[in-house]
């Protein structure tokens, strides 16, 4: 039986005036894969990706979930029917504890009386759930949940980030350069959450300009350029030299890929 994508897009345009950002571009992610978004700057996949997540409504062309059309007005929107988004600038507020963090917007009430009309917060469930989270995918260096997250590295904010995408987002994570800024070894420790993060069979769409982060967890690679997907290759059978020049115009991409 042929695999069916989780997520598509078809012939998505967002112009700003003059300017293109999208020109009838075309997406597919399926269960269980890490697809590498990468393209050029001005390329239009930053437009692409904030269409799925709801930050921007396209002009045309429509997007489907789990073979359904959906028509996201907003983030929120998106983030309900399961896909959550880590932002390069993470979304996180920093005077809040990691707890908060995690379930900021989605705060737990308590039980009974006191949580349904006086609105008071179950901060021990979500305090337990959190150190449950961050412990499932190895943040075992983070001791006091309660803890603000300025006070955290970059790596441990970042992986505050991704555990948030996991523990809620129920069908898709897109994370938007999430080793831009961090060094060597935190970069080691996001790439490694991914790679939990999708033996957990959940999705994921990394956007990146990092060749060998992308070459090394990616499983297929989304080519973006102009506005819309030059082709899809398979890092195993593409070497990275040959990945950017298909993003730059140096060199065409093979006819098997350019369909894809």
């Amino acid at each position: 039986m042929t695999v069916q994508p989780i997520l598509t897009a078809r012939g998505l345009v967002k112009r700003y005036g003059r300017v293109v950002a999208l020109n009838h571009a075309d997406f597919d992610l399926y269960p269980g894969e890490v697809l590498a978004v990468i393209g050029d700057n001005g390329a239009g996949k930053t437009t692409l990706i904030k269409a799925i997540s709801g930050a921007i409504r396209p002009d045309e062309g429509e997007i489907r979930l789990d073979g359904q059309k959906v028509d996201f007005r907003s983030p929120l929107e998106a983030r309900d029917a399961g896909i959550e988004t880590v932002h390069q600038t993470l979304a996180l507020s920093p005077a809040l504890s990691i707890a908060d963090n995690m379930f900021l917007g989605r705060e737990l009430r308590k039980p009974g009386f006191r949580g349904r009309w006086l609105r008071a917060l179950d901060r021990d469930k979500m305090e337990e759930v959190a150190r449950q989270k961050l412990n499932e995918l190895g943040l075992l260096t983070i001791q006091n949940i309660r803890q603000a997250v300025e006070t955290l590295s970059g790596g441990q904010r970042q992986g505050v980030a991704v555990v948030r995408a996991a523990t809620f987002g129920s069908k898709v994570i897109i994370m938007d350069e999430p080793t831009a800024a961090l060094g060597v070894k935190e970069s080691r420790k996001v790439l490694d959450l991914i790679q939990d993060v999708k033996s957990r069979g959940l999705p994921i769409v990394l956007i990146s300009h990092n060749m060998p982060h992308v070459f090394e967890v990616a499983d297929r690679i989304h080519v973006h350029r102009l506005g819309r997907r030059l082709c899809v290759i398979d890092p195993k059978k593409h070497t990275m030299s040959d990945a950017v020049a298909y993003m730059t115009g140096a060199m065409e991409p093979p006819v098997e890929a350019a369909v894809a």
